[in-house]
This record gives C-alpha cells, structure tokens and sequence, in this order.
C-alpha cells in the first residue's frame, strides 16, 4: 500500500497563467535521472570512462598486435656518388627512389604489455565505479532537496490552515466583544495569535522558495521554465533487512571499496610489472625493401623491372638484457612496491569506514523509524486535543493563551512528524543503497 500525495510545487511563490503553460510535473525518480543526465560531474566522468576504454583498446593491440610501417624517398644526387650497380664512384647526376615496408613484434617484454592489458581494464572499471559513486551522490542530494521542499510545502498548507482558523476565530471574538461575552483582551490576544501565525507562514514560505531554488540548482533546471513536482510518497517500510547481511554486501560491492579493491590490484600488477623489467626482452622483425635509380646519360631499366631486381628482405631477432641502468630498475621496484602497500592499507581502511558507515546508517534508520511512529502517535493525541480546545475556545470555556498553548502544541506535533517521516525516507534509502539498490531505482 502506498498513500499517495500529489502536491504541485512551483519554483515561483505567486503561479501565472503564462507559467503554468511552460511547468513540466517531474517525479522523484525523474528529478534524480534529470539531475544524473545534466550533471557537469557525471559529464567529466564519462569522458573519464571514454578515456579509459580508448587506453584498453590500445593496450589490447600493443600486446598482441604488431607495429607495421612503410617508407619511401626520392632525391637527386649532383657530382660524385657511388654506383650502386658497380660500388664505384663516378661524377655524374643520379636520381633514386627507395621503398620499406617492415613490421616488429614483442616476443618478450617482461609480461609488461599482459599486465597493461589487465590494468587497463582496471582503470576502465574504476572510471565506471567513480561514475556511479558521483551518480549516487547526485541522486542523494536531490532526494534530501526534495523531500525538503516537500515538507516545508506542507508547512505552508499547515500555516495556511492555521490562519484561516485564527481568523475565523477572531472573527467570532470579536462579535461576542460586541455582544458584551468577551473581553477586549480576549480580542487582543486572538490578534497576536494570527500575526503569530502570519509570521510563521511567511518564515515557512521563504524557507520554501530557498529549497525549491537549491533543488532547481542541483538539477541545472532550466529558470526560464516552471518545475512541478508531482510526488508519491511511499508508506516507510516498518522491517530492514539483516545488519550483518547489509555489511557483507556493501564490501562486497559499494562502489567506493570496488575502487578502492581495483586500486590495490592496479598497483600490485604495477609491482609485478617492475620486478619483470629486470629480464630479458626479445622482440621479433620482418621487412622488405627496394629502389629505383637513374643516372644522367645512362639508359636505365624500367621502374617495375628495378623494383623486383632490387627488391630484399630480411628476418631479425633481437635480444636486449638488462645489465646496468644506475640502478632505475630497483629504484622503481620500490617505489612499486611502496605504492602497493599504500594501496592495500587504504583497501583496509576503505572496508573499515564502509563498515562504520553502514553500520551507522541502519542504527540511524531504526531510530528514525522509532521517532517517526512515536511521532505518529504523538500527533493523533495532540490533533484531538487541539480540536476539544477548539470547540472550548468557540464556547467561551477556556481563554486565549489556554488556546493559543493547544494550538502551538498541536502545530510542532504536525512539524515533528512530517520531519520524522522525510527523515526516516531518507535514511531508510541510505540503506537500501547500500543493500544494492540504487537511488533512482528505489
């Protein structure tokens, strides 16, 4: 069951006509996807995530493709050269074009491009865990806008209520102060009531407007269009799930740990790959080559005939080992090596705040909930003392500070538990997300 509650929230104090044309009614879960997709930060993310897919992809080709290249000159000898025929040399003009072609391979590099490719895809799943991160953050701080704007939109209603009946009643007062049945202090007070009530609802709409404006900024909506928030508020679940079932998943799969786990591993194959440096590397060449050549008086073959007499290949092996760098090698070892323990000791400490944080959050969960039924049952017993006072009040049997008490009672009942509720909202989603269920999903 869910109780439903349709307010229309709009981003200016005082709806026209020729605004109401332009308003756009937007749920909670489309306020935070509208929120998501014009986010600056989650823009700068994506192209994060764009950046690391491009640095996989040329990981991926280093590693088991070959680099493959092609050459050709042209030129003009002028006075003594080198018969290329003969190895003699002559004084004459020549003109000669020349054509490569060669590809080159690691056969053995250390395991230096296997490990890029595994960190590359590292890198590209941290790009993608800091995007939700920065997605849930968004999402978070547009639930916690809107549910304030929501609450201080039913305060408004609530002060506008009150007003009404203060008015109502000092009209009433004020017949019976001219029938002689009251006093002009019990119209005064009835006075003080209202302005009371005026001042509150004027405070209650100015908190208003500055919570519709913050929501508004958290979505980059745009001003000249009017927001309508059409909202379905969910009855608050009474049950929550296992704490320890809560902990276990979120350091299993809180995106903050994710990235956190994925670092550790990005800086132990970095280690890895250091350690490796020190062997060996074998790398493997084919190629081809020919030219053309003319010389200033001499009849030359045709092009195509030099080109295939001309033409050479060869096949290489290369062997490098590493002898003497000035000790760069070791050095970069260590520093590999200080870089994974920093790593593995923030893993640790990023599991250890996760756990609080959970933890914390599900105790803040079941005291919200607490405070919201209690405050359910608080307001029942304040609603109808405030409606006996009333009728007391109309009948002349109680005065107006005995009144004015019930009334200012009965108000922070109402506040206390539309605060509670908005409250226990939020951290009852708090949960939930760590439980794996995203914002803008729940």
């Amino acid at each position: 069951m869910q109780k439903q509650l349709i307010i229309g929230i709009i981003l200016t104090m005082a709806t026209s006509a020729t605004g109401a044309d332009n308003a756009r009614t937007m749920t909670l879960k489309e306020c935070m996807e509208y929120a998501v997709a014009n986010s600056t930060k989650v823009k700068v993310q994506q192209t994060n995530v764009d950046d690391a897919r491009l640095s996989r992809r040329d990981a991926i080709l280093s590693a088991f493709t070959p680099t493959v290249s092609a050459s050709t000159s042209a030129g003009y000898s002028f006075g003594r050269s080198v018969d290329p025929q003969t190895n003699t040399y002559f004084n004459t003009t020549s003109f000669s074009n020349n054509y490569s072609l060669g590809a080159g391979i690691d056969l053995f590099n250390g395991f230096s491009a296997v490990n890029n490719v595994r960190v590359s895809k590292m890198s590209l799943l941290i790009t993608q865990s800091e995007q939700k991160q920065t997605e849930a953050e968004i999402c978070l701080a547009v639930m916690e806008a809107y549910y304030n704007v929501l609450y201080y939109s039913r305060l408004c209603q609530l002060f506008e209520e009150q007003v009404k009946t203060a008015k109502t009643s000092l009209d009433k007062m004020r017949r019976q102060e001219e029938l002689g049945q009251k006093s002009r202090a019990d119209v005064v007070q009835l006075e003080a009531d209202l302005a009371d009530r005026e001042y509150d609802l004027a405070n209650t709409r100015q908190y208003y407007d500055e919570q519709l404006m913050t929501l508004s900024d958290l979505m980059l909506f745009p001003m000249d269009e009017q927001l309508v928030v059409d909202t379905v508020v969910p009855e608050p679940a009474i049950s929550l799930q296992s704490e320890d079932d809560i902990v276990q998943y979120a350091l299993n799969n809180n995106p903050s740990v994710k990235i956190a786990e994925m670092n550790s591993e990005k800086a132990r194959l970095a280690l890895s790959t250091a350690r490796w440096q020190l062997l060996p590397r074998l790398s493997a060449s084919v190629g081809w080559g020919s030219g053309y050549y003319s010389y200033q008086g001499v009849p030359a073959e045709s092009f195509g005939s030099q080109i295939r007499n001309h033409g050479g290949e060869n096949v290489g092996l290369s062997l490098s080992i590493p002898i003497y760098n000035r000790l760069q090698s070791h050095s970069e070892i260590s520093r590999r090596k200080n870089l994974y323990v920093r790593a593995s000791a923030e893993l640790e400490q990023r599991n250890r705040e996760t756990e609080s944080a959970v933890r914390k959050a599900f105790n803040e969960c079941e005291a919200a909930m607490t405070a919201y039924l209690q405050a359910q049952k608080k307001t029942a017993i304040q609603q109808e003392a405030y409606q006996l006072n009333l009728k007391k009040m109309e009948q002349g049997l109680i005065s107006g500070l005995e009144y004015q008490a019930a009334v200012n009672n009965y108000l922070k009942a109402k506040s206390d538990n539309m605060n509670s509720l908005f409250k226990y909202l939020i951290r009852q989603s708090v949960v939930k997300y760590y439980s794996g269920i995203e914002y803008v999903n729940q």
